[in-house]
């Protein structure tokens, strides 16, 4: 018991003897004045009161209104993928994905700089396509001169001839498509509607992608057959050809300029 007394005697004496050195503490001439007290008078931040009521719909319109909140909600969820499918962003991003599976590389890149790099080269190949929009659409309206439905059809424009462009040399998924909603042959682009286009886009550029990812495939396939042949040769069963002929892949690819002439294969082929 007097051990513990004496412990905490000692403790208090520590605690107490710095308070009362810089209570009595003298600071230099000139210091600003200040104190520690809080002021009394100050008021506290305001934090907003937010109120969410659910009641049940008097008319009609209260139910109309809650139908089409629940789909803008939707509509936002949902947009960024709808923007990334209906632009180069697909294809891009499938054939990277391809160079890296190809070189047998497993974490360098890694998928979010193959998709970072996807989407800034997606703005450079949509970037006339937006600068319409811009002009047409969203310019015209945040002005004041024309209404939200006369913006949303000036912005469809510019996005229409786009998917529609990718797909002028062969127009084969737009009339599959076109075949499965029932719909009479198109003549013009003006006769397809936009949610055949989207759809047809869709599917045009996933073949796309993986015709170009099959070009790439076949002479690194070619490398990892060579490597796999020596080994058995040698006998060395137990080693994995993959550790060897990743080195020589590389080598390949940087000395032919791969990034280069990927990339420059890539915009013409939107072109």
């Amino acid at each position: 018991m007097k051990r513990k007394l004496l412990i905490l005697i000692f403790f208090g004496m520590i605690l107490f003897i710095p308070v009362q050195v810089f209570s009595q503490a003298s600071f230099p001439d000139g210091t600003t004045p200040g104190r520690t007290d809080a002021d009394p008078n100050r008021q506290a931040g305001r934090i907003p009161f937010i109120d969410f009521s659910i009641r049940e719909p008097s008319t009609n319109q209260d139910v109309a209104f809650s139908v089409q909140l629940l789909v803008f909600i939707t509509l936002i969820s949902i947009a960024p993928s709808i923007l990334l499918l209906m632009t180069s962003f697909l294809r891009l991003s499938i054939v990277l994905d391809f160079v890296k599976r190809a070189l047998s590389l497993q974490q360098v890149p890694p998928t979010q700089v193959l998709n970072g790099i996807a989407f800034f080269l997606t703005l450079f190949i949509m970037w006339p396509t937006f600068t319409q929009i811009y002009n047409n659409s969203y310019k015209p309206m945040s002005q004041g001169q024309i209404g939200i439905e006369e913006a949303y059809r000036e912005a469809e424009k510019p996005m229409r001839y786009f998917m529609y462009k990718q797909m002028q040399k062969n127009p084969a998924h737009i009339r599959t498509f076109m075949a499965m909603s029932k719909l009479p042959k198109p003549n013009t682009l003006a006769d397809v509607p936009t949610h055949i286009l989207i759809a047809a886009f869709i599917l045009h550029e996933l073949t796309i992608a993986f015709q170009i990812g099959i070009f790439l495939y076949l002479p690194f396939i070619i490398i990892d057959m060579i490597v796999a042949s020596i080994l058995m040769s040698m006998g060395m069963i137990m080693l994995p050809p993959v550790q060897i002929s990743m080195p020589f892949k590389l080598i390949l690819f940087v000395m032919v300029d791969g990034w280069g002439l990927l990339f420059g294969k890539l915009f013409e082929s939107f072109l």
